[in-house]
């Protein structure tokens, strides 16, 4: 039976092994600063700056939604998805899916206009997997980021 839930402090480590497996799979592992501790006070400490929803079955950890408030000049606060994460084995059994839907829901419960997130354009597993959500694509914007702090 599958149960997705908010993500509590005790969770920390079970979902940083799930960003590593992503990392892993987007063969980004070296990049990786992060830490669990790191998590743990960024979602649990006196200024939370993310959130997250687990997914379990049978009482085990196996996926993940990681989320953000981000603020848009046009719209006001929306939801911003960091990463939706499901283990290996359990990829196309509904984890995903259910990971997604409980995120939108929170978005709408909040009243957020709008939830955004990226995907890599090889990822054509998630691309379709987006597909089913009437999800707009936009070719218009480029990614821009800057390494402030080294590893």
């Amino acid at each position: 039976m599958l149960k997705v839930r908010k993500g509590e402090e005790n969770d920390v480590n079970k979902v940083f092994e799930l960003v590593m497996e992503l990392a892993v799979f987007e063969r980004g592992e070296s990049e990786v600063i992060n830490t669990p501790n790191k998590m743990r006070q960024e979602a649990f400490g006196e200024n939370p700056s993310f959130d997250f929803f687990v997914a379990e079955k049978d009482g085990e950890i196996v996926g993940t939604s990681i989320f953000y408030i981000r603020y848009s000049t046009w719209k006001g606060s929306t939801l911003y998805l960091e990463d939706i994460v499901v283990t290996k084995k359990e990829r196309g059994k509904g984890v995903g899916t259910n990971l997604f839907e409980k995120t939108l829901e929170y978005a709408k419960s909040k009243g957020y206009p709008r939830m955004s997130w990226q995907v890599l354009d090889w990822n054509t597993k998630a691309i379709e997997f987006y597909k089913k959500f009437s999800t707009e694509f936009d070719s218009q914007w480029i990614n821009c980021h800057l390494n402030v702090v080294s590893s």
